[in-house]
C-alpha cells in the first residue's frame, strides 16, 4: 500500500503546485516525503533503481493531479474568486506551523528570525507587476529561450519549499497562459517550459539539499518568510454579501484540511 500512498501524496503535491501561493515543496514537507524526494533526485545515479520507484510513484500522482484538476481549478477560480482565494489562504496558514517546527529542528540562532523577514521581503518584491508575459508568449526562437529560462526559475520554486511554482508563474505573468496551455494541450508552449523545469531540477536539487542539511534552521526560517509573504498577493480583498460566508467557510476548510494532513503524517 506504500506505493498507493505515494501516488496520493503526489496527487496532493500536483494540485498544490497549481494553486498560487501554495508550494508543492511545502506540501511535500507536510506530507513527509520532501527529504526523500530531493535525495532521490540529487543522488539518482547512485541507486537509480531505488530512486526511480519513489520518483515514478510521486511523479505519476503529481501528473494526474495536474491533468485531472487543472480545468476544475480554472473554472472554480473564474466562478468563485473570493472563496477560492480564501481557500488558498487557509491552506497556506495551515502549513505555517509545520514549517516553523521544521526550522526549530536544527540549532536556531537568535538572529535567524532575520531570515524570515528576508524571505517575506523577497516574495513581496517578486509580486511586482510582471513584464515578461508579452515576450514569453510571442512566437519565435526568443520565446522558446525565455520559456526555458522561466522553466528553470519554476524548477527552483518547485524544489524549494515556501516558494509556490504557481506564484512564480504569476510573478512572471505566465500563470493564466500556463493553465490554459495545460487545458488546451498546447504542446508548443509546454515542451520548452517543461524542459526548463527538468534542467533546473537536475541542476539545483543537490545544492538545495546540501543547504537544508547544513543550515536547517536558517533555511526553514527563510522558507517560512516566503510562505508568509505569499499571503499578501493571494489576498483578494474584503468580500461582500454572501461571499463573506463562503470565504470564511473556504478558509476554515483549507486550514483544517492541511492541519489534519500534517498531523496525520507527522504523528
Amino acid at each position: 500500500m506504500k506505493y498507493l500512498r505515494n501516488i496520493l501524496k503526489g496527487l496532493a503535491v500536483g494540485v498544490a503546485t497549481m494553486i498560487p501561493g501554495v508550494s508543492g515543496g511545502t506540501m511535500a514537507v507536510i506530507l513527509g516525503i520532501y527529504d526523500d524526494l530531493i535525495h532521490s533526485i540529487g543522488s539518482f545515479f547512485e541507486d537509480w533503481k531505488k530512486h526511480t520507484s519513489l520518483l515514478f510513484q510521486v511523479g505519476l500522482g503529481g501528473l494526474a493531479g495536474i491533468l485531472l484538476f487543472s480545468k476544475l481549478l480554472e473554472t472554480a477560480l473564474n466562478n468563485f474568486p473570493f472563496a477560492m482565494r480564501f481557500l488558498f489562504i487557509g491552506v497556506i496558514c495551515g502549513g505555517l506551523p509545520v514549517l516553523f517546527r521544521k526550522s526549530a529542528e536544527g540549532k536556531r540562532g537568535k538572529w535567524d528570525f532575520l531570515y524570515l523577514l528576508a524571505g517575506f521581503i523577497i516574495v513581496l518584491a517578486m509580486s511586482a507587476e510582471p513584464a515578461t508575459a508579452a515576450l514569453v508568449t510571442s512566437t519565435g526562437f526568443l520565446s522558446i529561450i525565455l520559456l526555458l529560462i522561466a522553466g528553470v526559475i519554476i524548477a527552483v520554486a518547485l524544489i524549494l519549499p515556501g516558494i509556490s511554482a504557481s506564484f512564480m508563474l504569476l510573478a512572471l505573468g505566465l500563470y493564466d497562459f500556463t493553465l490554459k496551455a495545460i487545458n488546451d494541450r498546447n504542446i508548443a508552449f509546454l515542451i520548452p517550459i517543461g524542459l526548463g523545469v527538468l534542467i533546473g531540477t537536475l541542476a539545483t536539487t543537490r545544492t538545495i539539499e546540501r543547504v537544508l542539511r547544513r543550515y536547517p534552521g536558517k533555511t526553514y526560517m527563510l522558507i517560512t518568510g516566503f510562505v508568509t509573504g505569499s499571503l499578501i498577493p493571494v489576498f483578494p480583498g474584503i468580500p461582500q454579501g454572501f461571499s463573506i460566508l463562503s470565504s470564511i467557510f473556504a478558509f476554515a476548510s483549507g486550514f483544517a484540511l492541511i492541519r489534519w494532513i500534517s498531523k496525520k503524517d507527522i504523528d
